[in-house]
């Protein structure tokens, strides 16, 4: 809104023609001390001009009250969203005004059904909505942003990312509405404290990030481990990996353990399972769905020269599947064809359980590659979902092309990670598997034993052979 500049006249009593223009606030043409109230600015900043003379008019002063009113509604708002502790230390809750969450709801709530959005998508005019209705305003043929007409990107239109850095307010939002201020888990969205301790030895590998791979890694848990990794495992921070956390590549989410693999999309062993996949956009008709997700093995992408079997890599998914062992997820900015991918670097989205696998042609007379069904199985709320809760045992989607697939691999034992009924959250319903030095201590304590046993055998032989 321009602001209404005019100013009275010099002293002279001539006024011209611009020093007779009517003022808003007071409706009188000679008034100093009145000036046209500031407009509400959705950041909480006040007007830099000044309001003086604000008893002087009657209704000159009561617009002025109402500009300061809106002011601290604003600033309210400001603190709410952005969890600032008031004077007294305690942090701003809906006691300070019912309106004010009403405002702030107006402007967090979907366009479309108005309500706080659900995964919600923010277009470039500021304006947001649940993905599901984004989905669908586009696919009717709107190409404009439903509330202010503004055109919506082609680029965003057919493919809407999840906005996360908006879903801790909304979650903060709802359960402050619900159950009172300060209880809210409000997640924050980290990166990697600092750069990785590179020992770069060349040019060439300090330019590539080569040999980024020597550098420290934070966490104490072995490239083998599966699962989350605890606070019990991070004695940087003592929190553990949280889902959401984003760091500024694979190299440095590599340092915290969440993808040891920092070129491979899979890391494993193909007689031991996998630990974690990176979604980075390989293949472009793997389907994201933030709770399920297919996902394609490694092989060679062009399939006019030989299939793709289980072994190697896709062998330690498929074992994997089999055993049901819980697999971390990443998700990385380079997956250009998922809602749920973040905007910059590379995100931890939690733990998955291969469901099934198997192998189909990609196209007609094409070779075969290996697909996986992921479905997500996470104590913690995943980064695009505004609910404080994390997953529950789902039923597992219908997937179409398992109609021509071939090679069909299902888990039939009870898988080792499950959902306990009794505790309400996902854990180990079997031992974890050993890592490799678990594994090697094992080894060398077998091998101490059987020396031992054939001592014992071959001392036991001497002694009857000379009675």
């Amino acid at each position: 809104m321009a602001r209404d500049n005019q100013l009275p006249g010099d002293g002279d009593g001539v006024s011209t023609p611009e020093e007779s223009l009517t003022y808003r606030t007071c409706d009188t043409p000679s008034h100093v001390t009145c000036v046209s109230s500031p407009p509400l600015d959705r950041s909480g900043d006040v007007d830099p001009l000044p309001v003086s003379g604000i008893g002087g008019h009657e209704s000159g002063g009561s617009k002025a009250d109402e500009s300061m009113i809106d002011t601290d509604e604003t600033k309210k708002r400001k603190r709410l969203l952005s969890g600032e502790e008031k004077s007294d230390g305690e942090i701003a809750s809906v006691d300070d005004g019912v309106d004010v969450f009403a405002a702030i709801c107006e402007d967090l709530n979907c366009s479309l059904c108005n309500q706080l959005p659900d995964r919600p998508v923010t277009t470039q005019c500021g304006h947001n909505f649940c993905l599901k209705c984004f989905e669908k305003w586009i696919d009717r043929g709107n190409e404009t942003c439903a509330k202010c007409r503004s055109p919506i990107p082609d680029i965003m239109a057919g493919n809407p990312r999840v906005n996360s850095s908006l879903v801790p307010v909304i979650r903060y939002v709802k359960v402050a509405k619900g159950a009172g201020a300060g209880t809210a888990n409000f997640f924050s969205f980290t990166s990697n404290q600092g750069g990785p301790e590179n020992a770069f030895r060349t040019k060439r590998a300090k330019t590539g990030r080569a040999n980024a791979a020597c550098g420290r890694i934070y966490v104490t848990v072995p490239f083998d481990h599966f699962g989350p990794i605890p606070a019990e495992n991070d004695p940087v921070r003592n929190q553990g990996v949280l889902v959401g956390e984003s760091w500024k590549d694979r190299v440095e989410c590599r340092q915290w353990g969440a993808h040891f693999a920092h070129v491979s999309c899979i890391a494993g062993q193909s007689d031991y399972g996998a630990q974690s996949v990176a979604i980075s956009g390989g293949y472009k008709d793997d389907v994201d769905h933030g709770e399920w997700f297919l996902f394609t093995g490694r092989g060679r992408r062009n399939f006019n020269n030989e299939d793709q079997e289980f072994e190697e890599l896709n062998e330690a998914l498929r074992v994997s599947c089999e055993m049901g062992y819980p697999v971390r997820v990443v998700r990385s900015y380079k997956e250009k064809h998922s809602a749920y991918a973040p905007e910059e670097g590379v995100r931890y989205d939690g733990v998955y359980r291969i469901e099934k696998c198997w192998r189909k042609a990609r196209f007609q007379d094409s070779c075969k590659v290996c697909r996986y069904l992921f479905v997500r199985c996470d104590n913690e709320p995943a980064p695009w979902n505004s609910d404080e809760n994390g997953d529950r045992p789902r039923p597992l989607p219908d997937i179409p092309e398992l109609e021509t697939a071939t090679d069909l691999f299902e888990r039939k034992e009870s898988p080792s990670w499950d959902f306990d009924e009794a505790e309400g959250r996902w854990r180990w319903m079997k031992p974890p598997p050993a890592n490799h030095e678990q594994r090697k201590r094992m080894r060398i304590a077998m091998t101490c034993l059987l020396l031992f046993v054939m001592i014992i055998f071959v001392g036991s032989s001497s002694i009857l052979y000379r009675v």
